[in-house]
């Protein structure tokens, strides 16, 4: 499972024009599942998002996490960050998990993030959405529940 992680003061997620998800300070997530993935690596990535520490602390140290400041977290499935373009300009996608398992773990992250006390808003699973965020640093993390970054 991948995904990247922006420090937000506000994000939200639009379908054909209707808002369908928004938060307001907080994470906005844009999760990838690989096959292969397992509900032990939507567990992982459920909880290192609320544990990530890049909220700044007292001292403007990045040292609090998502369930230290109350933030809120924005959702997005996003099987393009499985995409590979190594070996030519087009990108392939075959690493990426197939829709109805992928949706199942996208889903299952969300609810695990939800029972560590996060509010989590989502977009729509396999739609043409329209995310808008205002990056709070900016702070962008990459992660990996196979640990490859």
């Amino acid at each position: 499972m991948r995904a990247v992680v922006q420090r937000v003061a506000e994000a939200a997620v639009a379908v054909e024009g209707e808002t369908k998800g928004a938060i307001g300070r907080g994470l906005a997530v844009l999760l990838g599942v690989e096959a292969g993935d397992t509900e032990k690596d939507a567990a992982y990535m459920a909880g290192k998002i609320a544990k990530l520490r890049i909220f700044e602390d007292g001292a403007g140290k990045m040292n609090r996490s998502l369930l230290d400041v109350g933030g809120e977290a924005l959702m997005v499935s996003q099987f393009t960050l499985l995409g590979d373009a190594r070996g030519q300009n087009r990108p392939g996608f075959t690493q990426a998990e197939e829709p109805e398992r992928a949706n199942a773990l996208y889903e299952y992250c969300v609810r695990e993030l939800m029972g560590l006390g996060v509010h989590v808003a989502t977009g729509v699973f396999r739609a043409h959405m329209r995310l808008s965020l205002v990056n709070d640093g900016p702070v962008t993390i990459l992660l990996d529940s196979g640990k490859l970054f």
